[in-house]
C-alpha cells in the first residue's frame, strides 16, 4: 500500500469497503473532471446477464442496484457508502431462491436520433 493510499484509508476508513469489493470480483472505474476525482463506478457481473452496480460520489452519497438480464432493476438503495455496500453484500446471488426477481424499475433507454 502506498503512503497516499494509507493516508486516504486513515481519513476515510469507509474506503476499505471498496477494497473488499474489489477483492470479491468487482471492477471499478473512476470519473475524473479537471484532474479531480468526482465519482467512482463499480460493477460485478453474474452469469446469465445479471449485474450489480455501485456509484459513489462521497462517503455520504452512494447508490447501488441490481439489474436482471433485460435491464430491469430488481433491487436498489441510496445512502451512505457503508449502507449501500452492506446492502449489496447482503444480496443473495441472482441464482439463489431468495434473490430479488421482481422488476421495480426500468433503466432509461439511450437516446438516439
Amino acid at each position: 500500500m502506498t503512503p497516499e493510499q494509507a493516508a486516504a484509508l486513515t481519513e476515510y476508513p469507509e474506503l476499505q469497503r471498496l477494497i473488499d469489493l474489489r477483492g470479491a470480483g468487482w471492477m471499478f472505474l473512476p470519473t475524473v473532471v479537471d484532474g479531480e476525482l468526482v465519482e467512482v463506478h463499480g460493477v460485478r457481473t453474474w452469469p446469465e446477464g445479471w449485474a450489480d452496480a455501485l456509484r459513489v460520489r462521497y462517503t455520504t452519497d452512494a447508490a447501488g442496484l441490481r439489474n436482471d438480464y433485460t435491464g430491469g432493476v430488481t433491487w436498489q438503495r441510496e445512502g451512505t457508502l457503508t449502507e449501500v455496500i452492506d446492502g449489496l453484500i447482503a444480496l443473495p446471488a441472482p441464482s439463489d431462491r431468495l434473490a430479488p426477481r421482481l422488476v421495480i424499475a426500468r433503466r432509461p433507454l439511450p437516446w438516439t436520433a
